[in-house]
């Protein structure tokens, strides 16, 4: 008894010499962590093939090689797959997928598997409930959804639509109809514009136009657009091409023979939409069909 009354004597003491008010607030509240919270800011190089498969990897797995050499594997393709799409992002950047059945469907990067060098990746038909059939045709990469800005669509058939971006701004598991497709129609090129670009849009004939963004109104989800280049029967759109009013550079288009043709932007010139357009390259026997069009510098 006398020692429980000395360690008590000690403790009372103790408590008047350094006993103040709790510093520490307790509440019950709880914080709502989702896996972004836990996921540390990271540039990753995405990979994206033509059949579907995805992956990303760190920036740190390509290192700096002098000019001249065989280069590095980046990936390893099934037979006659290849790489559709390869770009940096972030680990908390979205990937918004386009389908050929006018859906959209949203994929944060740290989603995608994390693979090496020599790996394929994993189907996207794992990561995204697609339906039979649907595939994705085209991706638009987002940090953030930026005010005034639009999301432009064209389609096989040579519709072209044009949609706010804070239409895409709320993410659904189950995707969302991003445009409204005819029986023999699919989505094929998705870009970002600032309500004063100018489209271009190529046709498997070799053909383009190129008109200002103007042209097409603000339309909803679920409208089906309007007509952005004329088409005959068995013509379709290969790719879209999109650039701010001034800009340069040159158009290199492809056919599917192999040969190819560099173009400056600003020979082709601008009209209005609906419109055969201007030759970009000869289609033909020696050329064979126009394949695709990108903008160079």
């Amino acid at each position: 008894d006398r020692l429980m009354n000395v360690v008590r004597d000690e403790l009372v003491e103790i408590q008047g010499r350094y006993g103040d008010a709790r510093r520490t607030e307790i509440n019950s509240n709880a914080f709502d962590l989702t896996d972004e919270d836990l996921i540390t800011p990271t540039d990753m190089v995405v990979t994206l093939s033509y059949s579907g498969y995805a992956k990303a990897q760190p920036v740190a797995d390509y290192q700096a090689q002098r000019r001249g050499g065989k280069g590095r594997i980046a990936t390893r393709n099934k037979d006659e797959d290849f790489v559709r799409t390869m770009f940096v992002a972030n680990s908390h950047d979205t990937i918004l997928c386009f389908s050929s059945a006018g859906k959209v469907y949203w994929l944060k990067v740290y989603q995608l598997p994390q693979a090496g060098r020599h790996a394929r990746g994993r189907p996207l038909v794992n990561l995204l409930p697609l339906e039979q059939d649907e595939r994705i045709t085209a991706f638009l990469r987002l940090g953030e959804y930026p005010a005034g800005h639009f999301i432009f669509m064209a389609t096989r058939n040579g519709t072209v639509k044009k949609c706010a971006i804070s239409s895409f701004a709320r993410p659904r598991s189950t995707g969302l109809r991003a445009i409204e497709l005819m029986d023999d129609d699919e989505l094929v090129a998705v870009d970002l514009t600032t309500g004063t670009s100018n489209v271009l849009l190529f046709g498997s004939t070799g053909k383009a136009i190129r008109f200002h963004e103007k042209e097409v109104r603000e339309m909803g989800r679920s409208a089906r657009g309007v007509r952005g280049i004329a088409l005959k029967s068995g013509q379709g759109v290969i790719s879209m091409i999109t650039v701010e009013e001034g800009g340069s550079g040159d158009v290199l288009v492809a056919t599917s023979k192999g040969y190819g043709k560099r173009t400056k932007l600003n020979d082709f010139p601008l009209k209005r939409r609906g419109g055969q357009g201007v030759i970009a390259i000869r289609d033909g026997e020696r050329n064979g069909a126009a394949v695709g069009a990108e903008l160079v510098s």
